[in-house]
């Protein structure tokens, strides 16, 4: 690939949003899905996020966030912490995951990333026709105005569903229909969609939920298993800090072995 030549006229904005120095100038677009695991909760004590940044999840001019003006901005820790109001946010897997991506991938472009996962949700709440399944949809069509192409969907839910037994017993069908629709409704009904399998134990059909997210057969859907990663302290359900960073790492892997 022959360099690009950055000519003097570009405006700052325009050099940051494009990071034409680096020769790229689409985006390869990630969805961050579901509840509190992937809006992070690494490093938050007592309701408060103690700021650690781990190097792997730093900042770089090629990693963007849609904010919740629908713009692109440079991204950093706690991506979710404009989204998912609810609780205080603070590490979760997506820079990780998206650094790593750069570092192995040197062609990857621009990462933009649209955070969407709001805590302690159901895998109901996200049906179609649900306003957080409208605001993924409406966010996901956002990203891609300027350019660029979602390259998948990273989607860590269930923990709220293995409270209750006929919740965990329906999970799996519910959860193939919000796959299938999310790739109806953006047309794109082969997106790439890396799920994450339960770590922690939140309610007594923890295992149910588990065996329905590792069973899923559908093409371009796979499931990452968490299950052994470091949970929090001070409660059964949320990953530290570096159990966030190696699972952002373990999404970057499964992507890049997708080859799309």
């Amino acid at each position: 690939m022959f360099p690009l030549i950055i000519f003097m006229f570009l405006t700052p904005f325009q050099f940051q949003s494009e990071i034409l120095v680096y020769g790229c100038v689409d985006k390869s677009i990630f969805i961050l899905a579901g509840q509190s695991n992937m809006a992070g909760r690494g490093g938050v004590v007592h309701g408060t996020w103690d700021g650690y940044v781990p190097p792997e999840c730093r900042p770089e001019p090629r990693i963007l966030r849609l904010n919740p003006k629908l713009m692109w901005e440079e991204a950093h820790e706690p991506l979710h912490g404009d989204i998912d109001t609810r609780k205080p946010c603070g590490v979760g897997p997506g820079m990780s995951f998206a650094n790593e991506v750069l570092e192995r991938d040197p062609c990857a472009g621009v990462i933009g990333l649209v955070p969407c996962a709001i805590g302690n949700t159901s895998i109901t709440e996200w049906k179609q026709g649900s306003y957080l399944y409208n605001q993924l949809l409406k966010r996901a069509n956002a990203a891609l105005k300027d350019g660029g192409k979602i390259q998948a969907m990273l989607w860590y839910q269930g923990e709220s569903d293995s409270v209750d037994e006929i919740s965990a017993r329906m999970y799996k069908m519910r959860l193939i229909q919000f796959f299938l629709d999310v790739r109806g409704d953006l047309a794109f009904p082969g997106l790439p969609i890396i799920q994450v399998a339960l770590a922690s134990v939140a309610g007594d059909y923890f295992e149910v939920v588990r065996k329905a997210q590792l069973e899923i057969k559908l093409p371009n859907v796979v499931c990452v298993d968490a299950k052994g990663l470091e949970v929090r302290k001070n409660d059964t359900v949320h990953l530290t800090t570096s159990a966030q960073v190696q699972l952002g790492k373990m999404l970057a892997n499964a992507f890049l072995q997708i080859g799309i």
